[in-house]
């Protein structure tokens, strides 16, 4: 995709949970960025006034009744995306730490590819994982650059632009499961046929709020995270008859 990309074909979601200290700071950086750009918010859930702050800051709003996680807010933007005539989707995270600056870099990876994933350990930045998460991402990470044909370094990543192709089967198709956003969205694109790649970015600190990860979570990562691939791998492949289309 050339530098002289449309951005009114381009969805920015912005899944988010309890982001109200934060999401008017990450619409407004969004907007200034890429100017053109749409931006959904979904809203997972929240119990504070997320919804209402997207809403004053300009971006649409789809709220879930319920915490469905990141899988479930991703298909509610991906079949947003469909009904109103997006081409590409990217995912930013509501919290700061992906920067809308990194956008262009993945947009432009589209010429090539129908996903593109911003890769935290691909040489740029200081971001660091560490003990059975370290391992558990590089394991992983070896495991779908197998399956993939491409050297993939973070397949964990939540910042990803996915071009036409991609939003076509995700609207369809995208799990909703734990890590189903990442391990499993990922096999669902090689199973298809569809071109992975990635591009180095820098991730920040989080801007404010409280994380939605919890020590629990982090302690069972490496289980939960092994059983979400070896399901995604034997899970039946999905019938997918409209990503060719036009």
């Amino acid at each position: 995709m050339s530098d002289s990309v449309d951005y009114r074909r381009v969805l920015i979601v912005l899944p988010a949970l309890n982001e109200e200290q934060n999401i008017e700071k990450i619409i407004a950086e969004v907007k200034a960025t890429l100017p053109g750009v749409g931006v959904l918010v979904v809203d997972d859930g929240s119990s504070d006034r997320t919804s209402l702050r997207a809403r004053e800051s300009g971006a649409q709003v789809a709220r879930l009744a319920v915490n469905l996680g990141v899988g479930g807010a991703m298909r509610t933007g991906f079949r947003y995306a469909v009904r109103n005539d997006y081409d590409i989707v990217v995912q930013v995270d509501a919290d700061g730490q992906h920067n809308p600056a990194d956008v262009p870099d993945l947009l432009r990876r589209l010429d090539d590819a129908d996903l593109v994933i911003g890769a935290r350990f691909a040489g740029k930045g200081d971001y660091k994982a560490r003990g059975p998460r370290k391992w558990a991402m590089t394991v992983f990470a070896l495991v779908l650059s197998a399956l993939s044909g491409e050297k993939l370094t973070d397949v964990t990543s939540g910042f990803k632009a996915a071009g036409p192709r991609a939003v076509r089967l995700f609207a369809q198709h995208y799990p909703a499961e734990y890590l189903g956003d990442t391990l499993e969205s990922l096999v669902m694109a090689v199973r298809a046929d569809l071109k992975i790649t990635q591009v180095p970015v820098a991730m920040r600190m989080r801007a404010g709020g409280t994380p939605s990860t919890s020590p629990v979570k982090s302690a069972v990562y490496l289980m939960r995270a092994t059983l979400a691939l070896v399901l995604a791998i034997v899970r039946r492949k999905p019938r997918i008859n409209v990503i060719e289309a036009a």
